[in-house]
């Protein structure tokens, strides 16, 4: 049988490095909220035109959340 690590840790963790994680872990929790407020704005605007305004961008009431989610997932 064989074992696999996936985690080796060269050095000692230290004060400094577990502050550096838990900005990091900050910063992309901060990122996510911030794209997800984006997404939510848009998709606010888009609901507040009227149909033929979203007939004008090629979308319908039905696929604005594929329109604005499009960079995000294939669907």
């Amino acid at each position: 049988m064989a074992l696999a690590t996936t985690h080796i840790q060269l050095f000692p963790v230290g004060l400094r490095d577990q502050i550096d994680r838990f900005f990091v872990a900050i910063g992309q929790g901060m990122n996510a909220y911030m794209e997800r407020r984006s997404h939510m704005r848009e998709i606010m605007a888009l609901n507040a035109k009227t149909d033929e305004e979203l007939a004008a961008l090629g979308i319908t009431r039905d696929g604005i959340p594929r329109y604005v989610f499009r960079d995000i997932y294939y669907i």
